[in-house]
């Protein structure tokens, strides 16, 4: 994130925050224009700092993100904001009051092309959204403050509840941790959405490709984004089309024409959403990924959890 927000010629880090004395001297040797220190209220108490960036281990987001906001910052924190909603909704409330913008890093909606499928779904070109299905799998990474869902889960989420454009209604989760007692490391998880839309997610540290797959099934065509593949989108023209009549057994009428690989802008997700950060707080516009967003990702993730400890019950999500 330093690197990123330290590139854009409309924003200056004037503070990097930081308890190892190593990476402080790393940051000050490679960043001139950033004092490097290990005191947060030197940069909380600083009038010219309008924004703050959190980029802490998960369960500190919510205290710290607390503090910047009760002196008046903007924060962008990332993700997950919080691991309960109602956590949410407590910095949403210590926002409001001073027009505070809260944004999450759910980095992969300013990628262009979950903006392209995005576009694509909403237009009705992909027709009547029926399925979808996440990979987010890797040997290694494993985590040991949370488990595999909080690590890699609000990626897809976020693109999930993104592209289809509301919250998930229920949830189901089953996992197993092989390698440290009570952290899960291999978990899947089934979403139903309204209109009977199903989607589908398997997150693991354990698995001996890497894969970074969404993969989205329409009445009229079918998508899948590769973020590991340098042509990021297929698109294809398949699909099964019924036809009925009175008194006869139903036709079936299989389609399978080409795929189709469209030219994506090559922006760099990261670079796109610090530049976001940095307009809301000037232009006053809500971010992509504000608390509507981040409420509806952690809402789904904690029902998951409950669901994952639980014996994979299913947990409501609204």
């Amino acid at each position: 994130m330093l690197r990123n927000f330290s590139s854009l010629p409309s924003c200056r880090v004037k503070y990097l925050v930081d308890a190892s004395e190593e990476r402080r001297r790393f940051a000050e040797s490679s960043y001139p224009g950033t004092l490097a220190t290990g005191e947060m209220a030197r940069a909380l108490e600083d009038s010219e700092v309008r924004g703050v960036i959190i980029a802490t281990p998960a369960a500190t987001h919510v205290e710290i993100a607390s503090q910047a906001l009760r002196a008046g910052k903007n924060i962008f924190v990332e993700k997950p904001i919080a691991m309960k909603v109602a956590e949410i909704d407590a910095l949403a409330a210590l926002a409001k009051p001073a027009g505070l913008k809260i944004m999450a890093g759910h980095t992969f909606i300013y990628h262009p092309a979950v903006a392209f499928l995005k576009d694509m779904a909403d237009s009705g070109e992909l027709g009547e959204l029926r399925c979808a299905y996440t990979q987010r799998l890797n040997l290694g990474l494993a985590r040991s403050d949370v488990n595999a869902l909080w690590n890699l889960a609000p990626h897809d989420v976020s693109i999930l509840c993104h592209v289809i454009g509301r919250p998930p209604e229920t949830v189901q989760a089953a996992g197993t941790a092989f390698l440290q007692p009570g952290v899960e490391d291999v978990i899947f998880m089934n979403f139903q959405y309204p209109n009977k839309v199903l989607a589908n997610s398997h997150v693991s540290w354990l698995d001996p490709n890497k894969t970074r797959k969404v993969t989205v099934i329409g009445s009229k065509k079918m998508v899948v984004y590769d973020d590991v593949l340098d042509e990021k989108l297929a698109i294809y023209d398949k699909g099964i089309d019924l036809a009925e009549a009175a008194g006869q057994a139903p036709k079936f009428a299989y389609r399978a024409g080409p795929a189709v690989v469209p030219k994506i802008a090559g922006t760099e997700p990261l670079r796109a959403e610090a530049e976001h950060f940095v307009t809301c707080i000037r232009t006053g516009t809500e971010p992509m990924t504000g608390v509507a967003h981040s409420r509806m990702v952690t809402q789904a993730l904690e029902a998951a959890q409950t669901s994952l400890k639980g014996g994979g019950v299913s947990m409501a999500c609204c």
